[in-house]
């Protein structure tokens, strides 16, 4: 199948997949003749494995490490359970700081009048953390 084929039923863009090749997190595909890039079944498995990390938030790097590990029948899934682990460690991290900026926003503008008036506190701590770090 060519590369429009592919990302279609991958479910990525043309573009991805060329920058997926580039970068080595797939291997080159097969060349036809006249020099369009033809996927096989195996590269579409591949694709699709690729969509579902990215889609659970793997960074590519560790999606590399996976893909290593999918590839390897002499595997042992205690490394894959650690990958995921640390991932969900990661997220939950990620959860925490956000909570935290949801918050500190959701402060700011229940302290907005919202209203015509100039005054905006939202504003206000926005430029007072500019001037925090200007010298």
């Amino acid at each position: 199948m060519n590369i429009g084929q592919a990302a279609k039923s991958a479910g990525v863009s043309a573009k991805m997949i060329r920058y997926y090749e580039s970068i080595g997190l797939i291997a080159p595909a097969g060349r036809t003749d006249a020099g369009y890039r033809q996927y096989t079944e195996r590269d579409l498995d591949t694709l699709k494995f690729i969509k579902r990390a990215r889609d659970l938030g793997f960074a590519l790097e560790r999606i590399q490490t996976l893909l290593e590990l999918w590839q390897n029948r002499s595997r042992k899934s205690h490394e894959v359970k650690a990958l995921a682990l640390a991932h969900i460690e990661a997220l939950d991290r990620d959860i925490a700081r956000l909570v935290g900026i949801r918050k500190q926003l959701e402060n700011l503008a229940r302290h907005c009048h919202g209203d015509d008036a100039p005054a905006c506190p939202i504003l206000d701590d926005l430029a007072r953390s500019t001037h925090t770090t200007e010298k």
